[in-house]
């Protein structure tokens, strides 16, 4: 099934995604990695598997820690999104990042933050159904502008405000299978009176 998706972004995230991602409506082939931008995190390697602890299967999950080079010269803010590219929910829209090398913590909140694909401005935590495999996309951009979106806004108003304005793109995928979530009772435990 094609999404429309360019061929590069599938190249980029190691598997054709089965959604049409931001990065292919906004950015070029030419403007990945440009002047050696680059999105990781120390919690999962790229097309690596995503810790529990960052998803919905751990109570106190949190949004995983994320670092990145310097972008190009001239660049005025950074933002990010988070897909899967298998359903294509939008997990997390974040901008307000300032133009240079940077991180976000474990759980850290960003400075602005829109609404993901259940209306709040949080890391929505990956959920796939269980024992299917989905793949998330973190999508950073270097903007020549800054943005002026008030917190909490939407997808369609933030993919309005940076398209036209990306002038270099990182990407960086993580894996996740469904899993279940174990109850425990009492009787798990083998505790002597």
């Amino acid at each position: 099934m094609r999404t429309g998706n360019p061929d590069w972004v599938n190249q980029a995230i190691g598997g054709e995604a089965k959604a049409a991602l931001t990065v292919g409506k906004v950015a070029e082939e030419r403007m990945l990695g440009k002047s050696g931008l680059a999105l990781s995190s120390p919690a999962f390697r790229d097309k690596g598997e995503l810790d529990p602890s960052f998803t919905a299967i751990e109570d106190d999950a949190v949004a995983p820690p994320l670092e990145w080079t310097a972008p190009p010269p001239g660049t005025q803010e950074l933002a990010l999104v988070v897909e899967d590219a298998d359903d294509g929910k939008v997990h997390w829209v974040v901008w307000g990042l300032k133009g240079q090398k940077g991180a976000l913590f474990e759980g850290e909140t960003p400075p602005r933050t829109g609404k993901n694909a259940q209306g709040n401005s949080e890391w929505l935590l990956p959920d796939p159904p269980l024992g299917v495999q989905h793949t998330y996309v973190f999508q950073l951009f270097a903007l020549d502008l800054p943005l002026t979106l008030m917190p909490g806004a939407g997808y369609e108003e933030f993919l309005k405000n940076i398209t036209g304005h990306v002038t270099a793109a990182a990407i960086l995928t993580a894996r996740f299978e469904g899993h279940e979530v174990e109850e425990l009772d009492a009787a798990d435990f083998d505790i002597e009176d």
